[in-house]
């Protein structure tokens, strides 16, 4: 990505997570400028990050470390915290290198989430950006219960210039998996996403479609490298943490795709998530364009939510 897009980019999130910054340097102000480190200091701070939807046990965590970091150094006064919160925090949220193997590989992405989240937009991002690293992408239309969810994605394979393989709406799941397979493998395809089901109210037919779907992948393409991503809509703060773990009750999910952080107050719950879930936030959404949606940057993220 040209550093022109990847500015624009930043420009973007920082001025989406407005909200949430501007919660958070309300709060700091005041805390960071009390006269000394107390009981009350640390309540202060726990109250701004859970209100800034960091959770419990991220909030708990950082703070943990922050007051060793305090013990260790000697530091006396509240205003010397700050920074030293802040570093905490991204040290906590970098992915690491290893996060993107796919990239280099044969791979197969299988993604999740309930409907609404921008699922089928994130995978139309997603494959427009890998075509544009020169690989050889195909779509595969397996959420066939969702009205519409076929139609969407045909639009955004137009958009990105890839490859669909899509049956009937109402279709078997698996047998347009097993389709596209036949596709990737015929076609010499770098990366197959699949748009699977995100349907939470049942989940043992969720549950039935995923195993049946990887055991189609496993037996027909073992020498894909094969991943389950989730997409999680940022807005919803808490209730996305709620929806990961049912998901991750049925899927082996490797990370999370987290969408609409433009405009959101509750833009720490990419803290939260990898706190909670183990699961890192692999890519970031702002908005609807095809460059809105990037590999998440902890260094990014941290300043767009703590900058003052």
């Amino acid at each position: 990505m040209s550093e022109e897009k990847k500015q624009g980019f930043f420009s973007r999130l920082f001025a989406g997570l407005s909200k949430t910054r501007a919660n958070i340097a309300n709060g700091f102000s005041a805390v960071f400028g009390l006269e000394y480190i107390d009981d009350d200091f640390y309540e202060e701070l726990e109250e701004i990050l859970i209100t800034a939807d960091i959770g419990v046990n991220a909030t708990d965590e950082i703070l943990e470390s922050l007051k060793e970091q305090v013990k260790e150094r000697h530091i006396h006064k509240p205003s010397e915290c700050r920074e030293l919160l802040i570093n905490t925090i991204r040290e906590r949220m970098d992915v690491g290198e290893n996060a993107y193997d796919y990239e280099n590989q044969t791979s197969v992405l299988l993604v999740v989430g309930v409907n609404g989240v921008g699922k089928t937009t994130s995978i139309g991002k997603l494959a427009a950006q890998e075509k544009s690293r020169g690989r050889k992408v195909i779509l595969a239309a397996a959420d066939t219960f969702r009205a519409g969810a076929i139609e969407q994605l045909t639009e955004w394979a137009h958009r990105a210039g890839v490859e669909i393989i899509a049956q009937n709406e109402g279709a078997d799941p698996g047998a347009v998996v097993f389709d596209a397979v036949a596709a990737a493998k015929a076609r010499r395809a770098d990366l197959l996403i699949c748009d699977t089901a995100g349907r939470l109210h049942n989940k043992k037919n969720l549950m039935n479609e995923l195993q049946k779907i990887n055991r189609i992948i496993d037996r027909e393409y073992p020498e894909a490298y094969k991943e389950t991503l989730i997409v999680l809509d940022g807005t919803t703060g808490q209730n996305a943490l709620a929806q990961a773990r049912e998901f991750m009750q049925v899927a082996d999910v490797a990370g999370i795709i987290l969408t609409k952080m433009d405009g959101t107050a509750k833009g720490g719950i990419a803290v939260a998530i990898q706190a909670e879930l183990g699961l890192p936030v692999k890519y970031i959404g702002v908005g609807e364009h095809i460059d809105d949606l990037q590999k998440f940057d902890a260094e990014s993220y941290v300043n767009a939510i703590f900058s003052e």
